[in-house]
């Protein structure tokens, strides 16, 4: 009997995990970095710092990140108690295949594309009531296309950047495809006039555009940022997708 309570809990669980990848992915998040979250957030391994901040600087994933948490930390116990036989004679296999049919359920309508854009849409509705621009993370102000991109490029002596202005190496005709968001100077950021601003070596360019015209425009100064930064931590760059 125990076993059997295993079998269709390890059901339950699995079909609650397809549940919320299905929520995060409403919410914007990649189909394979949600499964990957989820699991993580439900056994309390794996969840890595850097993809974690998905997760945490969303409002929604954050609510829906809480309840997995707990429902895994339940899991794990309840798993241990049926293993133990300490469960064996307070619950009933009825009640266990009542949740489990009401779980499946929930991933079977869940699994409608009606509701799915239904949800879709109240998710972010909430997030235009509860979140300033400000607010949210950079993939979902910036990088909402597949082919936006968000460079911090570092000016080093022998860029070509360095003692120059942006006007000086590029026209009017290539610029459109890019923006210098600001220059980071030391402790200081200079947003005025930035295009005749003459650049020197340790600034930083914060760069957005689109990222096939960014890369061919500043190919020679990304190839030294890389070449300095390859034992150092990488530059920061975002693609959107």
């Amino acid at each position: 009997m125990n076993l059997l309570f295993l079998l269709v809990y390890f059901i339950i669980i699995t079909a609650v995990i397809e549940i919320y990848v299905v929520l995060f992915r409403l919410t914007g998040l990649n189909l394979k970095v949600s499964r990957f979250q989820v699991i993580s957030l439900m056994t309390g391994t794996g969840f890595t710092t850097e993809e974690s901040e998905l997760i945490l600087g969303h409002p929604i994933r954050r609510k829906l990140a809480t309840f997995l948490i707990l429902f895994g930390a339940f899991s794990l116990a309840v798993i241990i108690s049926t293993i133990s036989n300490f469960l064996s004679g307070d619950l009933r296999m009825i009640h266990i295949f009542y949740i489990a049919g009401g779980v499946m359920l929930v991933f079977g309508v869940l699994k409608l594309a009606c509701i799915q854009n239904l949800l879709s849409k109240l998710f972010h509705r909430e997030m235009k009531q509860q979140m300033e621009l400000g607010d949210l993370p950079i993939r979902d102000v910036f990088l909402t296309e597949k082919n936006d991109f968000l460079l911090n490029l570092h000016i080093y002596t022998d860029s070509l950047l360095v003692y120059k202005t942006i006007n000086q190496l590029f026209n009017d005709q290539e610029r459109p495809e890019f923006i210098v968001l600001f220059i980071k100077r030391g402790q200081s950021k200079i947003r005025c006039n930035i295009y005749n601003e003459k650049l020197q070596e340790g600034d930083q360019l914060l760069l957005y555009g689109d990222k096939e015209a960014i890369n061919k425009l500043f190919q020679h100064d990304i190839r030294i940022m890389k070449k300095k930064l390859k034992n150092q931590q990488p530059p920061t760059a975002f693609t959107g997708g």
